[in-house]
């Protein structure tokens, strides 16, 4: 799939790690249901193709938009799968509800794009995006009681980027003209036009969700794997070992 891309480039293909089967789970959004559906796949995978090393990736919006954020926030923590090693990226949404924790100001935006659906699996009454300061506070002060200490921690130590033989795995993509190791976390997590309409050669391929489309988009520079879990009920799974790739789906 992948390889076809570069066929006549005159490029080499493009490889994950030797002996590394790597597993790039797109966006979650609340949907603990698709997760459990998801991982179930990506076990049987793992079982059949016996890789001598396993790696899971998250790329990060856990939360929002979907009823049961909290739940798939403790799915992630408390239920590895057996035998993998695991990445868990940020995502914006979880960057903006951390600062929401910090400042009501980004309170409106963030309950506008899933905010209000992330309070309420959280037991904490939602308030409007047009609610006056007061009540925003008020859901802040709530949220900062009921976020468990050990979800907090987890959405904190959150990683910006994943490097893995010849990919890169971010949420949102990159910065063009900007070296790898020169990127921002604002980048890392929200940009979106100028890099998918990039045709630039990043270095790597980089694995990105954030930005939504129907089937997963494979470019030669990019593979996007987020295709609306929340409203879709498709969540994808990219599958790469060595130069071959596929996809699983719910």
């Amino acid at each position: 799939m992948i390889a076809r891309l570069f066929a006549g480039r005159g490029r080499p293909e493009p490889s994950g790690p030797a002996g590394t089967r790597l597993y790039a789970v797109g966006d979650i959004h609340g949907r603990v249901d698709l997760v459990r559906s998801l991982t179930t796949l990506v076990a049987d995978d793992a079982r059949r193709h016996r890789a001598p090393r396993n790696v899971v990736i998250f790329l990060g919006d856990y939360i929002d938009r979907g009823a049961q954020s909290r739940e798939v926030i403790e799915l992630l923590m408390h239920e590895p799968l057996a035998g993998f090693e695991h990445v868990h990226l940020r995502g914006n949404h979880e960057d903006v509800m951390l600062r929401f924790l910090d400042d009501i100001a980004v309170g409106p935006s963030w309950l506008a794009f899933g905010g209000r659906e992330t309070l309420a699996s959280y037991g904490v009454e939602a308030p409007y995006p047009d609610a006056p300061p007061d009540e925003l506070d008020r859901a802040r002060r709530a949220l900062a009681r009921s976020l468990p200490p050990a979800h907090h921690d987890f959405l904190s130590r959150l990683v910006f980027r994943y490097d893995a033989g010849d990919y890169v795995f971010v949420h949102a993509g990159v910065r063009p003209g900007v070296p790898l190791d020169r990127q921002v976390p604002q980048d890392l997590m929200w940009i979106r036009d100028e890099f998918l309409f990039s045709g630039d050669d990043f270095g790597r391929i980089v694995v990105h969700g954030h930005s939504i489309s129907p089937v997963p988009e494979v470019r030669h520079n990019r593979i996007g794997i987020d295709t609306g879990a929340y409203r879709t009920n498709r969540l994808t799974c990219l599958v790469l070992d060595g130069t071959a790739s596929s996809f699983l789906q719910t």
